[in-house]
Parts: structure tokens; C-alpha cells; sequence
């Protein structure tokens, strides 16, 4: 009975309290209900991500840290693809390289359609959408197409990648989406790499140089981004040293020192650190022997704690499956040893399920901490809310006429002209080939090459391995119902045909042989156009760097058999040219140009200078690789830097 009188005091005291609260404090209270700091734009960005990760569940922290293909939402059924975000709570999702798009409109439609899935949700945290946007927007079709990377760093021109960025940026953001896994800082020192196009240079120096300069177009010259809607949160990649592996194989093992570590391949990453960059993505590749994405020393320790980092590390496609060998032989400890190595967002891609199943216990059973869940929705967060995506959650159309511009594409045809680079004009000093004659009465374009949309633009093109023809007839696409369609540009042999004098004849002759030379022995000159087919990543990686079939007998037909010729080289890197250099009258490098191929005949005409440089070496053969400017053994055919001007 005493407990109970206790109890009933007890009530009454403490309801005494409320109304005496009530009434000196009733009217903060009421100016205070509903407020709700993380959706404030007024309050500070860390004020408003602790806010909102002290009210989140552990299913909503994880949710976070999970980027899915976009193809779960748009071809599995209804009910499936809404719970992606309604029940998941999925935090990003991505476009692959093969998901072509056709219409910036319908792309929009489908940004926001997943967008308002994602902010139904209890706390409304919006999706962050992102694609591979790597020399312009790439997957899209009649996307402005910039040259690789390669061939911008052939440019020396800052100021011109800080407009190709800008415009990258615009053209992605009329699609509705807010990131780009761009830019890629790579330093590749081997070309027998797949993915050497994909760098700016074998010298630090220029890819310090012109990442500055992406990322001042792509997010503006502020962290994370100075604009959203007319900038992309950018992704540098890949962390680190995956320009450095033994034999230029893809994924593969880099052994460096800490001189070539952090005095070749580190610095871009500590300049894209410092502007602000807004993910950085782990590489496959592996550094001294240990998995970079399980590379605690150096995803954590330095990079967030020594460089102090603040936005989030993403894993590359499948990347943390490949920690083991084979790859998911053991996806529990992939899970384990990657989050706890310091991976903020993992790219599933499509077995989501399993992932979050194995994260939730991972986290419940202690072997992965709690605070490094925080620290990771922490990041992804902190992101979300400096680009605006809390405020600005939804695409909108107003871009679309930015879409593939002309103002696009001259900056691009630009870009082209000022990226080649000239390596040889005339068999003599005073037997210049270079400016062509365009008043002529016959000229030959000879090469698979010439007359290529797909193979011009390389890899990373429409869809992942690059496309043969003008896009429209690319199989995968066909089988999986994507768009088709031939993209807008200018080939080499249409760049031709547009300059030269309307009198010239142009033969175009895909494939000469041995009568060919005699056939057209009354042509001025032969313009060979020969190089490499598009690839991408692993399927890139070469050991012999050989002009592609049948380039070799298509000099031999023309240059070979007496016909003056001009050979354009269109390639993502340094291939063995020097057994027809004595055949060839004058030589060109194009690189992997894009869309606008009248940036080359600019300067084969005349109408432009060649003022590129080369920002690779140009080896005699592969078996002097790896060779790189500045080594002690260093015998090129044609040295980095090398270039001749007109």
C-alpha cells in the first residue's frame, strides 16, 4: 500500500511539473514543434548531417552506403524495382557504361520518378544518380564527344579541359543526373594498359595540370560543387597507383616505393583532395601486393586521415567481390575487410539484397563498429547536402537545349585540333607534306579508319567497349531493348570531303591491295587513316601494340607502294610504327578524337596550327616498356614533349 501511495505522488508531482512547464515554457514549444534541423537550409551543413544520422535506423545508415544499376528499377517489375528505394532505402544509384540513352527528356522523367520514391521515405533523404562521363557525356547518343584524356593532355591547355568540364557537367545535368564517376587522375606509365587513353599523361605533371582544370569545370572552383544545377559532383579515380602495375596489366599488382607512390601517382588525387572533390573511387588494382579495396593504410589512414578527406571512397563495379581470389569466393569477409578499410559506398551492382543482409549482421555481430557505419553515412550525407540535393531533389528540362549544342561541339572540334600531334612532315626537310593542297583534281582516303563514328570515339562510347559504325547497330543494345541510333558528328572522311575544293575527287578505298596504287596513281596525295578498334579496361590491355588488321597492309598498299601519303594514327596510345616510318611521307596522331572530325583536318589543311605535344613517349618497340621520360635508359622514337609545329 506505501508503494502505491508512493506511485500515486509520484503522478501527481510529475504532472504538477508539466503544467507548470507548460505554462512558462507553452509558447517555445509551440514556435518550436515541427522544426526539424536537417531540413533546414539555413543551418550549417554538419549541424544538419548530425541531425539527420542521430534519427536514422540502422537499415536506413546502410541503405546509404549501397550504390545499384539503374537497370533494377527500369526493367524488373513494378513492385520490385519501387521497394529498392521504399524498402531498401537504397542511397544512389548509377548508370552502367552499356545504358545508352536516347532522349535527355525521358532520362529526366526517369531521375525523378526514382527521386520521389526515395524522398516518400520516412526521412525523405534524396537519391544521388550518377554515370561514367568521361570525354563529354558519353552514353548518350548525339552527346557532344570529347577526345579521351590522352589527347587532352597532348593540348597543354588548361583552360581548354576547364571548358570541356563545364560542358560535360551541362550536358549531364540536362539528363537529370548529379555526378560523374570523372575525373580519371590516373598516371599511366605503361601503354600495353587498357585504360591508358583514359590518362592525361605519363607525367605527373600534366595530369596535375589538367585535373585542376576538369574540376574546376565539372564541380566549379569550390567543394563539391558550386552550382547544382549547372554543375556534377565528381569522382576522381582510381585510387591509387592503377597507371603503375607490372606489365600494364589491368588490376594488377603496383609495386612502388614511397617515391614513386607519393611522387608519381599520389599527387592528383591530393590536388582533386584539396579542391574538394566529392568521392574518390578505390582501383581495382593492388598496391605493394594488398587490395586497394582493402587498403586501410591507405583508403583511411592516409587518405581521410592524413589528407583529410571529408567526402566519401566508392567502390569501383563489383569491386570489393575481387578482394578475394577467385573473385566472391568469400563475400562475408569481402564486406567486412572493405567497409573497415575505409569503402563509404559500395557498387553492388544488382545482388543488393545480399549485400545489405550481410552488412546488417556484419554490424549486429560487432565486426564492423558502429562508428564506422557514422563515419560512412556521415560522408555520403555531408555530399547530399553541399550539392543541394536536399533543396534541389528533383532534374529539371531547362538544360536540354544545352544538350549536344554547337557551341558544344565547336569547343570540341577545338579540342581535336589543338590534341594532334604532328610526328613527321616529309621524307626530307624540304619536302613538306603538311598543309595538304585542297585544290586538287584527285586525293585518296584510304583505312577502315576514315569513315568510323565508332572507332574514332574509342571506348567509353554508347555503350562499354566503344561501338563499330555510327551506333546503329550495336548488338547488346538490341538484345537488351536499349536505345539505337546513329549519334551526331563528323567522321575523317566527311571532315575531308567538307574541305576540300568542290572540284577535288575523293576515292575513298576502306580496304586497298596491291592494285590500288595503280588504279589511282593520278591522286595528288593518299590520306591513311589506320589505328586501333575501341576497348575498354581489361579487353584494351595489349603486349604487342600493333596497329590493328588490316592497318599494316593498308600502308603497305599505299605508302608502300609509291603513292605519297599522310598517315593519321587514330589510337589511345603510342602503337610500333617505326617498321613503315621510312615508307610513310608524313605522320599524324589523332588519338581517340570524338565526334567532331573536322578538328582534324583544321590542321591537316592548314586552317589551324599544329601546336600539340606529345604527352606520352613513343617507343621504338614494346620490349623497351615500360619507358617513361626521365628514366635512365631512355631511347624513344620519339621523345615525350615532341611535336612539330606549323
Amino acid at each position: 500500500m506505501a508503494a502505491t501511495i508512493n506511485g500515486f505522488r509520484s503522478f501527481f508531482l510529475l504532472a504538477a511539473i508539466v503544467i507548470l512547464c507548460s505554462c512558462r515554457y507553452g509558447g517555445a514549444t509551440a514556435a518550436t514543434r515541427g522544426y526539424i534541423k536537417y531540413k533546414d537550409p539555413k543551418a550549417a551543413v554538419e549541424e544538419r548531417v548530425e541531425d539527420l544520422l542521430t534519427r536514422m535506423t540502422l537499415p536506413e545508415k546502410l541503405g546509404q552506403m549501397c550504390q545499384v544499376d539503374r537497370f533494377n528499377f527500369s526493367f524488373f517489375p513494378p513492385a520490385t524495382r519501387h521497394e529498392i528505394f521504399t524498402k531498401y532505402m537504397i542511397g544512389s544509384v548509377l548508370s552502367n557504361p552499356y545504358d545508352t540513352g536516347a532522349s535527355p527528356s525521358n532520362r529526366v522523367n526517369v531521375s525523378n520518378t526514382m527521386q520521389n520514391l526515395s524522398l516518400s521515405t520516412r526521412l525523405g533523404i534524396p537519391l544521388l544518380y550518377t554515370i561514367d562521363a568521361v570525354h563529354g557525356h558519353n552514353t548518350f547518343i548525339n552527346a557532344t564527344i570529347f577526345p579521351h584524356n590522352v589527347g587532352l593532355g597532348a593540348t597543354r591547355d588548361p583552360d581548354l579541359v576547364k571548358k570541356i568540364g563545364a560542358i560535360t557537367a551541362l550536358e549531364v545535368r540536362a539528363t537529370g543526373i548529379a555526378q560523374a564517376f570523372a575525373p580519371c587522375v590516373a598516371v599511366c606509365r605503361d601503354p600495353r594498359w587498357g585504360r591508358c587513353y583514359e590518362s592525361y599523361s605519363e607525367d605527373p605533371k600534366v595530369v596535375n595540370m589538367m585535373t585542376e582544370s576538369i574540376m574546376d569545370g565539372l564541380q566549379g572552383n569550390a567543394p563539391y560543387v558550386a552550382d547544382f544545377k549547372t554543375k556534377l559532383a565528381g569522382c576522381a579515380k582510381h585510387f591509387v597507383g592503377d597507371g603503375g602495375t607490372v606489365g600494364g596489366i589491368n588490376e594488377n599488382n603496383t609495386v612502388a616505393d614511397n617515391a614513386t607512390l607519393f611522387g608519381i601517382h599520389m599527387p592528383p588525387f591530393e590536388i582533386a583532395v584539396k579542391k574538394g572533390i566529392a568521392s574518390i573511387m578505390a582501383s581495382y588494382s593492388s598496391l605493394n601486393g594488398v587490395k586497394m579495396h582493402a587498403n586501410r593504410a591507405m583508403l583511411t589512414d592516409y587518405l581521410k586521415n592524413t589528407l583529410n578527406f571529408q567526402g566519401f571512397v566508392i567502390s569501383d563495379w563489383l569491386g570489393i567481390d575481387k578482394i578475394t581470389t577467385p573473385p566472391r569466393a568469400n563475400y562475408t569477409y569481402s564486406i567486412e575487410a572493405s567497409i573497415n578499410a575505409g569503402i563509404d559506398m559500395v557498387m553492388v551492382p544488382f545482388q543488393y539484397k545480399e549485400f545489405l543482409e550481410e552488412l546488417t549482421k556484419l554490424v549486429n555481430g560487432g565486426y564492423i563498429p558502429m562508428s564506422r557505419i557514422d563515419d560512412a553515412v556521415r560522408r555520403v550525407l555531408r555530399v547530399k547536402f553541399s550539392i543541394g540535393l536536399f533543396e534541389n531533389p528533383l532534374a529539371e528540362e531547362t538544360l536540354i537545349a544545352e544538350f549536344g549544342s554547337e557551341a558544344h561541339r565547336k569547343v570540341a572540334r577545338e579540342a581535336v585540333r589543338k590534341s594532334m600531334v604532328l610526328l613527321k612532315n616529309g621524307k626530307t626537310n624540304v619536302d613538306k607534306v603538311i598543309p595538304l593542297q585542297r585544290n586538287v583534281k584527285k586525293i585518296v582516303v584510304a583505312g577502315t579508319h576514315a569513315n568510323n563514328m565508332g572507332w574514332q570515339c574509342g571506348g567509353f562510347t554508347l555503350t562499354w567497349q566503344g561501338f563499330n559504325g555510327t551506333g546503329e547497330n550495336i548488338g547488346r543494345n538490341k538484345a537488351l531493348q536499349i536505345p539505337t541510333g546513329k549519334t551526331r558528328g563528323t567522321t575523317i572522311l566527311e571532315a575531308i570531303m567538307k574541305t576540300v575544293d568542290p572540284t577535288t575527287e575523293v576515292v575513298y578505298v576502306e580496304e586497298p591491295n596491291q592494285d590500288t596504287s595503280k588504279l589511282h596513281a593520278d591522286a595528288a596525295y593518299t590520306i591513311v587513316v589506320v589505328g586501333e578498334a575501341p576497348y575498354a579496361e581489361t579487353q584494351g590491355d595489349s603486349t604487342t601494340l600493333s596497329i590493328a588488321a588490316p592497318g599494316p597492309d593498308t600502308i603497305k598498299h599505299t605508302c608502300g607502294s609509291g603513292m605519297k601519303c599522310l598517315v593519321v594514327l587514330v589510337t589511345g596510345r603510342p602503337l610500333v610504327i617505326e617498321p613503315y616510318l621510312d615508307t610513310i611521307d608524313a605522320l599524324a596522331v589523332a588519338w581517340l578524337p570524338g565526334t567532331e572530325g573536322q578538328g582534324i583536318t583544321d590542321v591537316l589543311f592548314g586552317d589551324h596550327p599544329f601546336t600539340g605535344t606529345l604527352p606520352r613517349t613513343w617507343m621504338k618497340s614494346v620490349t623497351q616498356l615500360p619507358m617513361n621520360v626521365g628514366d635512365k635508359n631512355y631511347d624513344p622514337l620519339f621523345p615525350f614533349g615532341y611535336g612539330i609545329t606549323t
